[in-house]
């Protein structure tokens, strides 16, 4: 198994901020947004793309900031392959969850849902190289899921975003990254320098 540092990680980062950083300036969330009537039509897309737009700038920083710390505290436990899995099943989970599991939701945006995935991946990455400190960040971070599941979104965070918090993104996200760390594990059994 490779402990090294991965390099080619940052275009993974890089790509997720210049994507997402011009779809908001070209303010293209209404034509990308999860829409469940357009879903229901066969725009399925929407599923991924909504992920890609936010609710405004400071939405769009606000999941910036939390993509860099991830970038910077675990990114270079994976390359570009990994990362990719770990985004998409972490993304699919969101999409798929929310359209599956919350028929009452109408629109969504954001990448929050996916950026718990790539979290809690980096986490158990840390976990299994036996750098015990994450555990203590997985106790948080399992601590905010319950938080939101019991209580609703942190306070304050539907006023720093201007709208509504969909916890249900967090949790579906955080269990996609799991998935997603659990399988490139398994690849990685079968085939020793793959993914991660």
């Amino acid at each position: 198994m490779r402990h090294g540092l991965y390099r080619s990680h940052w275009m993974v980062w890089a790509a997720l901020f210049a994507v997402s950083g011009g779809f908001q300036y070209l303010d293209l969330v209404d034509w990308l947004r999860f829409d469940r009537k357009l879903l229901d039509e066969g725009y399925v897309w929407l599923l991924f793309s909504s992920q890609l737009v936010h609710l405004n700038w400071s939405h769009w920083v606000l999941n910036m900031a939390g993509m860099a710390m991830i970038a910077v505290l675990f990114g270079r436990y994976g390359d570009v392959s990994y990362w990719l899995v770990v985004l998409v099943i972490s993304a699919s989970a969101v999409g798929i969850g929310l359209w599956w599991l919350k028929p009452e939701l109408r629109w969504y945006v954001g990448l929050s849902g996916a950026l718990h995935g790539l979290m809690l991946a980096g986490i158990l990455r840390e976990i299994q190289l036996r750098i015990w400190s994450a555990v203590a960040l997985l106790i948080l971070v399992v601590g905010k899921l319950v938080w939101e599941q019991m209580a609703g979104a942190m306070p304050g965070s539907e006023s720093l975003i201007a709208g509504r918090v969909v916890v249900d993104s967090h949790l579906y996200g955080a269990l996609g990254g799991a998935v997603a760390f659990a399988l490139c594990q398994a690849l990685l059994g079968r085939n020793r320098g793959g993914l991660a």
